[in-house]
């Protein structure tokens, strides 16, 4: 989860009154729209970099390569640096929006932040659809991307703080719910306007971002400010009403009070980066650290950016990608779905390590098919195969959206302490969108040079990605945030090396060990020999 201010977190047992009121409802939905948003704009640059027409006017080397693939062979036709600016210049501006969004969230509030980034998008998507050369094109993507750094700070914070405890874990999924959404929404547009005559089509699916553009920025204009934000501003009177209204009772004191403690707490931090390099904090960094980098090496990001290019250079034809791409966009939705409802009954391990098994063999099954079957001047691949291709690709999405596409952002939101969550936060999604500048950068790259390898490439992260799940990521299901030092990294069997204080044994079953409340904690190898 993005970074800036803090969350508040009740006591031990204790969960405060409140209702799911209208507000709340209509305020996350508004809100999550800076994730359809994010999802759209990665949809579109995908679906437009195959048009002929956009092709022909923005990138005419690449146009000659589609025209005779005997030039450069079926890998490498799209293999252009300009090409791949255009998608990665959007994380590279993300990613330096994250530092000064940072700021604006803390000292601004999270509404105001979000309205910011509502104002970026409509500005990148006027220039986008207006673009008369490469250089209005790359500054109209730059600023989507000031748009995503800014949303990605405010969005999923606003969200959390808002929703009533019971309820957050959904609400904060709802957030990447909305990209899969706006993923699947550009793969649709996409479809459509690639038929269009007239050489604008392109036009129209760049142009259709300021739909959910402008959707933010009113929603901005009409959500109130989370009560934290407002208590951490010094504004306590105008924090309680707002409290009171959005949890629907006049029994808000204790939750009040916990807000203004938690503000006070955070403002003694004086030196949070500091903090987070502390030896006791260094498992929590490490795993928030490994995960963003985790999460982009799984491929995922490359099949998505590039899905219409990539069932192109398969030898689907253009409108035969489009529609393979809106199949792998919807399947992408529906599996985060079952992340939500799955997420806090059967817990986080065991989404991932399942989900690392899945992707990894349909990545080794969708190398062998590209190996065998599609070489770099061959016309076209057998039906039969292209089904299986499309298939493996869905079951590869499926895997990651119900695990490591939610669950990287969801585990280091829960595992920072107070004092260091604001930091932890920042670096969490500088990591991510750096990860994503890079793979975005050399996809395309790549995938001339490795050919069918790529699959077996990412296939070789998810395992090594699944191997630090089973010995090293321990199991946060359902163990409050204030409790996670004493609950999860005392008792993991390599991260309780880092705590300051002595080590309370725990029990220790079939190389698991168990905490007293029967908390799997992470495989123990030692308990094997």
């Amino acid at each position: 989860m993005p970074a800036g201010g803090f969350s508040s977190v009740a006591p031990a047992g204790v969960e405060f009154e409140a209702k799911i009121t209208p507000i709340v409802i209509i305020s996350c939905i508004m809100a999550a729209t800076g994730g359809l948003m994010f999802g759209y704009d990665v949809g579109v640059s995908a679906g437009v970099t195959p048009m002929p027409d956009f092709l022909k006017k923005f990138f005419p080397v690449v146009y000659r390569r589609t025209k005779d693939p005997g030039i450069d062979g079926n890998y490498c036709k799209y293999d252009n640096q300009g090409l791949q600016w255009f998608t990665s210049s959007l994380y590279l501006a993300g990613l330096t929006a994250t530092f000064f969004a940072s700021y604006t969230t803390r000292k601004l509030g999270r509404r105001l932040t979000m309205l910011i980034a509502g104002f970026f998008f409509i500005l990148g998507v006027v220039f986008n659809a207006a673009a008369q050369d490469l250089a209005m094109l790359i500054v109209g993507r730059i600023l989507l991307g000031c748009g995503v750094g800014f949303a990605n700070q405010a969005v999923p914070l606003f969200l959390s703080e808002i929703a009533p405890t019971r309820i957050r874990g959904g609400l904060n999924i709802l957030f990447q719910l909305n990209v899969t959404i706006g993923i699947l929404f550009a793969n649709l547009v996409n479809y459509g306007t690639a038929k269009i005559k007239g050489g604008w089509g392109w036009r129209l699916s760049l142009g259709l971002a300021g739909i959910p553009a402008l959707l933010l920025t009113f929603g901005a204009l009409l959500v109130v400010d989370s009560p934290n934000s407002l208590i951490e501003r010094g504004h306590l009177e105008q924090g309680k009403a707002v409290l009171r209204r959005i949890r629907g009772t006049d029994n808000i004191e204790p939750e009040f009070e916990e807000l203004v403690e938690a503000s006070r707490l955070a403002k003694q931090v004086k030196h949070p980066f500091r903090n987070l390099l502390q030896h006791r904090n260094r498992p929590q960094l490490v795993i928030a650290i490994a995960l963003q980098i985790f999460q982009q090496c799984t491929g995922i990001n490359a099949i998505m950016f590039y899905a219409p290019v990539l069932f192109d250079t398969l030898g689907f034809g253009n409108d035969a990608s489009l529609y393979s791409a809106a199949i792998t966009g919807a399947v992408n939705v529906l599996s985060t779905i079952v992340s939500i409802y799955s997420v806090d009954k059967v817990g986080r391990r065991v989404l991932l390590l399942e989900a690392g098994v899945q992707m990894f063999f349909s990545q080794v099954v969708i190398a062998i098919i590209l190996g065998i079957k599609v070489k770099d001047h061959s016309d076209d691949l057998h039906k039969g195969f292209a089904i299986l291709v499309v298939v493996m690709v869905c079951t590869f999405v499926s895997a990651f959206a119900w695990s490591w596409g939610p669950l990287g952002w969801l585990i280091p939101s829960e595992t920072f302490p107070l004092e260091t969550r604001s930091a932890g936060q920042s670096v969490t999604v500088c990591v991510n969108l750096l990860f994503t500048f890079v793979i975005a950068q050399a996809f395309l790259s790549m995938l001339c040079h490795f050919k069918y390898g790529i699959f077996l490439f990412f296939s070789s992260w998810v395992l090594v990605m699944s191997i630090f799940t089973l010995f090293l990521l321990p199991e946060t299901k359902n163990v409050p945030i204030e409790e996670m030092t004493e609950r999860v990294w005392k008792q993991h069997w390599f991260w309780k090396k880092f705590m300051d204080d002595d080590y309370e044994g725990a029990a220790v079953t079939n190389g698991d060990i168990i905490k007293k409340n029967g908390q799997a904690n992470g495989f123990d190898p030692t308990a094997q020999l």
